[in-house]
């Protein structure tokens, strides 16, 4: 990621022999280029994710008949989502969360899969990405009162009987994360996260020390400093693995074992720690988000499995 290299340069530069001083620039640094996207990153990221799909998955999408949603958040953002009903409707959602620096298109091969399973799908851009207003990054913790308000929404559109599974991918996999921990209708049924991170504030640290080798203990308590004050919360409010486990529902992990971005310690974290019904599927021979691809028959039979077995949702296939 461009971001991730200018970060890296920058803060080598200002932090290469650390000193006290160099510690708080280092950390404003972080906080600035870490925290925020422009208009051109927002572009590019919708770029990225149509070109990370396959042609198929693709012309998939663009023949969908497609609905625009639109909802303004807690804090006066205008954000965008695509609704795709299916045919084959059982009174389902599946309301999928993208990854950092990707936009809504990026869960298209996810909205895939819960279609043939007989649901509809919401797919939100996240605050600061994509087509949705903003350019502070809310890493799954502001995202998650967004989602609180789909979820409204949804039973406003679909009706209150509706089913509903929140599914996201890296910062979309804390996202649901979060929002499980907050206050939801008992119509939200299941969580699956794939390659999410436990803390947002652990994330932070292994990125700026094994991504750009630099003192992450010292340039952290700066950043996040800076990030409370300026966007409205810090990275250490970011406790995924608190949240999951104050909600309480069902939990998919996915994982690959070579995840370079976030490592896979944090799925088996999850795993052992959160109390309530939950699956751990590890794939061997993934990187970061790569389990779909590596191995997408079964990818596909795992999540099928959880949400019928453990999660108590017949999914039909259509």
């Amino acid at each position: 990621m461009k971001n991730a290299t200018k970060l890296g340069l920058k803060l080598a530069g200002v932090v290469g022999a650390m000193t006290y001083t160099g510690s708080l620039v280092g950390g404003a640094i972080a906080y600035q280029l870490a925290m925020h996207v422009n208009d051109d990153q927002k572009e590019r990221g919708k770029a990225l994710s149509r070109a990370e799909n396959t042609e198929i998955e693709n012309f998939w999408y663009d023949k969908q008949l497609k609905q625009q949603w639109l909802m303004q958040s807690f804090d006066g953002l205008n954000l965008v989502a695509t609704y795709i009903q299916n045919p084959h409707a059982t009174g389902r959602l599946a309301i999928l969360a993208h990854g950092l620096n990707h936009s809504r298109e990026q869960m298209v091969p996810y909205a895939r899969i819960f279609m043939s399973l007989g649901y509809d799908v919401l797919m939100p851009d996240a605050r600061a990405f994509g087509d949705s207003e903003g350019h502070t990054i809310g890493y799954g913790w502001l995202d998650r009162l967004d989602y609180q308000r789909w979820v409204a929404m949804a039973l406003e559109q679909l009706g209150t009987d509706v089913e509903i599974v929140l599914m996201g991918i890296s910062m979309g996999a804390a996202t649901v994360m979060a929002a499980s921990g907050e206050p939801l209708p008992g119509n939200v049924k299941a969580i699956i996260e794939d390659s999410g991170y436990a803390s947002l504030y652990a994330e932070a640290k292994f990125r700026i020390a094994h991504k750009f080798k630099l003192p992450a203990s010292l340039i952290m308590p700066m950043a996040n400093h800076l990030a409370r004050k300026s966007a409205g919360y810090a990275f250490s409010d970011g406790q995924n693995l608190r949240q999951a486990a104050t909600g309480g529902l069902p939990i998919l992990i996915i994982h690959g074992t070579h995840d370079q971005t976030v490592p896979v310690r944090n799925a088996h974290q999850l795993y052992d720690q959160l109390p309530q019904q939950k699956g751990l599927y590890i794939d061997a021979e993934a990187g970061h988000v790569e389990a779909i691809r590596t191995h997408p028959d079964r990818y596909q039979a795992v999540v099928n499995e959880f949400l019928t077995e453990q999660a108590g949702l017949a999914a039909l296939k259509a």
